[in-house]
């Protein structure tokens, strides 16, 4: 339903001259409607509840009285939507205490003034009718507002994606590295225990970081990036810097850090070469200090980087790969991923074009 007001005014009351009194002050300015108990009244509101402009309600009438049309009012929150007036010849302190607790906006007694009502009800209509202008413009900005902070965040991802997918070609590479990490570490947290207690949109997130994982090697020289042998001490040095560079380089991309993914992002590309029994860099974390998420991702890009063609060597069949990385010749993993890794194993060469790396 539209929150629109429109211009109907409603009159509650089971006698016929005080209705024609009330409507003769207000037809110039409103369509009249016309109830002659609560119960009517109560149709009445709920066929038109979204183009009342106010509410004029006896306390006296058959079937339901008006106190107890507020209370139903008052029940579903109207009463904070549509003015009501109470238009009654009772004076009764009681009533007017209770119709003040239930949400009226004024008591007005007959027999009524005309100049006195008409002006009391209009400045309380326009002051609804203002409120909901506002209301409905501070929705509009703040629908805005987040739109554009979306779009923000989502150009802030984009252009690290595509940043990330660059250094895989720089390094030469297919590309895709970046592309098989994210897939296969939303992969094991879908359809494995060691996604238990993310939500589907966390894993989304997590996916997201897991693709700018390496986004730091933007600081390793090509030389040293692309060196078909083995590297110098003084070169692993410098190409293990990528880790805390690209955590810096995410930390510095405004968007980026308004993103959801951010906090994954940054673990991961800080830690993704930390390992369970503290051999890893940079800060030789042991265990768990490691978050499940990001030792998915270190232990992805050691497979993938094992079945994969690199400039410095050629693509393991993945047979080879696992015997590797079980047997710790690319650092020690925590064993319940290894497990779990294991049994999703042939799975996720799906993620693979045929190829001899993955056969």
């Amino acid at each position: 339903m539209s929150d629109a007001k429109g211009d109907n005014l409603l009159i509650v009351d089971d006698e016929e001259i005080n209705r024609a009194i009330l409507a003769n002050i207000f037809s110039s300015e409103y369509t009249i409607l016309e109830a002659e108990d609560g119960q009517a009244g109560l149709d009445a509101i709920c066929a038109n509840t979204n183009t009342l402009s106010a509410i004029l309600l006896d306390v006296v009438m058959p079937r339901l009285n008006g106190i107890e049309v507020l209370r139903r009012l008052h029940q579903v929150g109207l009463t904070e939507r549509i003015p009501v007036f109470l238009i009654t010849a009772d004076v009764g302190s009681e009533t007017m205490r209770e119709a003040y607790a239930l949400g009226v906006m004024d008591v007005i007694l007959k027999p009524v003034v005309p100049y006195v009502v008409r002006r009391r009800v209009n400045s309380v209509v326009e002051l609804f009718r203002a409120r909901h202008r506002l209301n409905a413009e501070v929705e509009r900005q703040r629908d805005q507002l987040l739109l554009q902070a979306q779009q923000l965040a989502e150009m802030g991802i984009g252009m690290v994606e595509a940043l990330a997918t660059a250094i895989e070609f720089r390094s030469d590479e297919s590309g895709e590295h970046v592309h098989r990490i994210h897939d296969i570490t939303c992969y094991l947290l879908q359809n494995t225990p060691l996604g238990q207690g993310l939500s589907p949109d966390q894993i989304r997130q997590i996916g997201l970081g897991a693709v700018t994982h390496d986004v730091g090697k933007i600081s390793i020289p090509d030389a040293i990036l692309n060196k078909k042998g083995r590297l110098t001490a003084e070169e692993f040095e410098l190409m293990k810097s990528h880790t805390v560079k690209g955590a810096e380089l995410l930390s510095r991309i405004p968007q980026m850090r308004e993103h959801a993914a951010y906090a994954y992002a940054y673990d991961i590309a800080l830690h993704h070469h930390e390992r369970w029994d503290g051999g890893g860099y940079p800060h030789h974390l042991v265990g768990d200090q490691t978050p499940i998420w990001t030792q998915i991702v270190s232990l992805a890009d050691v497979y993938d980087a094992l079945v994969s063609k690199r400039c410095y060597k050629d693509a393991f069949s993945a047979q080879t790969a696992m015997n590797m990385i079980l047997g710790g010749e690319c650092g020690v993993f925590n064993p319940k991923l290894l497990k779990y890794f294991q049994q999703a194993e042939p799975l996720l060469r799906k993620f693979y074009p045929p190829m001899r790396g993955v056969g």
